[in-house]
């Protein structure tokens, strides 16, 4: 029913086998092609949310998932944990220790490192471009000299 809806009924699936089996191919084909699209955005994000985590230092406002929120007063990289400081003067200061994971939201920037770019290397002076620069040159001092 399906095939004959794809092929319009000219054919059947008995007497033409390749269209059926070039169908399932392009699906299959279309398939994977989502897969590897979808899996490298997901691989794109991971490595964001990474970065976002790395930047977080002392200082740093974060709200957990938990819905904390504080001022980040310690990092320690040895258990991937993090001392947040809630509270105030007033009603009492709160230390609590997270994993680096329980980050919901912080103010942390990474850092952009972009690729170091070659300074662009002149080229040698030629012979012709010594002339076309002399040319220039003379015909410069003449309109000064004409003004």
């Amino acid at each position: 029913m399906i095939w004959n809806l794809l092929t319009d009924g000219a054919t059947t699936p008995e007497s033409d086998p390749w269209g059926m089996y070039i169908t399932i191919g392009v699906i299959i084909i279309l398939f994977v092609v989502m897969f590897i699209f979808n899996n490298r955005s997901q691989k794109k994000r991971q490595k964001e949310l990474e970065d976002t985590l790395n930047a977080v230092k002392p200082g740093s406002k974060v709200k957990t998932i938990g819905g904390i929120c504080g001022i980040v007063v310690e990092v320690c990289p040895d258990d991937n944990t993090f001392v947040l400081e809630t509270g105030n003067e007033a009603n009492g200061k709160c230390f609590i220790r997270f994993d680096k994971q329980a980050i919901y939201q912080t103010d942390a920037v990474p850092e952009k490192t972009e690729p170091t770019q070659a300074a662009p290397v002149a080229a040698e002076p030629t012979s012709e471009n010594a002339v076309a620069v002399e040319e220039t040159t003379e015909t410069a001092e003449e309109t000064q000299e004409n003004k």
